[in-house]
């Protein structure tokens, strides 16, 4: 007589296993985060037992490297993030808001790849037609990218081993089921065993497999939060879906650094690289409006130029109102206290709007003199010349601290025909004798608003 299902709990950030319900959890210590699931007694033995091949030890001195194992995706803002191209054998997991781009962008990197390896694009969420239609969007398809309509890992599985694709995109990873699990797809429970599943077969098989993941409301890809430390590299779309621009950035990376990002902008035709970011967000900045400044970040090792928005304004509550976009609201409230402690400027009566152009977010501690000189022009109604860079780290002291990679963002600035930068005064031993661009070392927040009311 078989043996009855049994029912059991499970974490839905980091998979912890409880025969009973919890409120909080023992092992990731979140609360409310446990879900009832039917699962089999035998479940475990049976994928233990499946797929497993005899192990043996090699020395690290037989294992080679060479550049040709990483495969180029033909998208170069796609290779800065992976590290420089895709590494056989790995699992990479994409997830993004709905409707961001993350299947175009991926069918986009099987147009790519089909012309030099084999391509397999499994889909649990689209007919064939239906992916027909948005791959005529995009452009012609070579013959080595092969589509497949399946949601049962057992198939996808012999598909894979006679095919023996290259590359395996899995669209998405919610909708794949293990018939070994009794649960629905999407649970935590079928996707911590799919995952298992294709991972067991990206490594032994050698096959590259890209996953697409759903992301809560929270942000973060549905299911175990077990499920990123089992991929290779995570991959998060960022950006406002109903605007042109979007934002790969990587989460993990076991190849790779984590700090690169990637800037496409959404056209009729997909997602087109944006090789000039900083160009892009200055675009249509208001001239001789005064409230904005510009401002450079590092992402990675990538310096972006953004221009920052300061609006204050008499309060007509008792209470002023603060309002900040693409930067940390409690910074922005930091900043301005230091404004009314060191500088004297009585901005508790007065509402205050901080915006970065362009939707990107930025939370580096370099932008905060960006930040700081935007809320003083607005608020002294000083308008700061369009050639003028600025960065720097403020302190609750009022003082400027030095921030990484200066010389850097000095070069960029160049580049983009900037004429003066506002730095801190420790950076200039790094930025050495600039001669093409005026150089405007500070020490305190002070030294700064000075140097704009003299250019008032």
């Amino acid at each position: 007589m078989a043996k009855a299902k049994k029912t059991v709990f499970f974490c839905q950030e980091c998979g912890y296993e409880s025969p009973k319900w919890m409120g909080q959890c023992p092992g990731c210590k979140s609360w409310n985060t446990f879900v009832e699931e039917t699962v089999s007694p035998n479940q475990t033995k049976h994928q233990e037992a499946t797929g497993r091949k005899k192990a043996e030890p090699v020395a690290l001195s037989e294992i080679s490297l060479d550049e040709e194992d990483r495969i180029h995706t033909g998208i170069k803002e796609l290779d800065r993030v992976l590290g420089g191209g895709i590494v056989q054998g790995s699992m990479t997991l994409v997830g993004g808001d709905p409707g961001i781009g993350k299947s175009t962008l991926l069918l986009q990197v099987c147009r790519n790849l089909a012309d030099q390896v084999s391509v397999l694009y499994i889909s649990g969420e689209e007919s064939l037609k239906q992916i027909k239609l948005r791959a005529q969007r995009i452009g012609a398809f070579g013959d080595r990218l092969r589509l497949l309509c399946e949601t049962n890992l057992d198939m996808i599985r012999q598909v894979i081993e006679k095919e023996k694709p290259t590359v395996v995109v899995i669209d998405s990873i919610q909708t794949m089921y293990n018939e070994e699990v009794s649960s629905a797809p999407g649970s935590v429970s079928q996707v911590r065993e799919s995952t298992g599943v294709l991972l067991q077969i990206a490594k032994g098989l050698g096959v590259s497999i890209f996953i697409v993941g759903h992301v809560t409301k929270d942000g973060n890809v549905a299911g175990p939060r077990v499920l990123e430390h089992m991929v290779d590299t995570v991959l998060y779309f960022e950006g406002d879906r109903h605007a042109s621009y979007r934002i790969l950035r990587g989460v993990k990376n076991r190849f790779g650094s984590t700090n690169e990002i990637g800037v496409f902008e959404m056209r009729e035709e997909g997602l087109v690289e944006v090789e000039n970011p900083s160009e892009f967000m200055l675009a249509g900045r208001p001239e001789g409006a005064s409230g904005s400044v510009v401002a450079c970040s590092m992402e990675g090792t990538r310096p972006i130029l953004i221009e920052i928005q300061a609006l204050v304004c008499a309060s007509n509550f008792g209470m002023p109102r603060r309002t900040a976009a693409g930067t940390d609201y409690n910074r922005v409230n930091l900043l301005m206290a230091v404004l009314e402690k060191r500088l004297g400027l009585h901005l508790s009566a007065s509402d205050a709007y901080v915006n970065i152009a362009g939707g990107i977010r930025m939370n580096e501690p370099a932008v905060d003199l960006g930040i700081l000189l935007a809320v003083v022009s607005s608020y002294k109604d000083i308008v700061i010349d369009d050639k003028v860079l600025v960065f720097g780290e403020v302190g609750l002291s009022g003082e400027v601290r030095a921030v990484s990679m200066a010389e850097q963002r000095v070069q960029e600035a160049k580049k983009l025909g900037f004429t003066t930068v506002i730095l801190p005064a420790a950076c200039m031993k790094s930025v050495g004798q600039e001669t093409e661009i005026t150089l405007i070392p500070v020490e305190n927040i002070r030294d700064a608003v000075r140097f704009l009311e003299q250019k008032r």
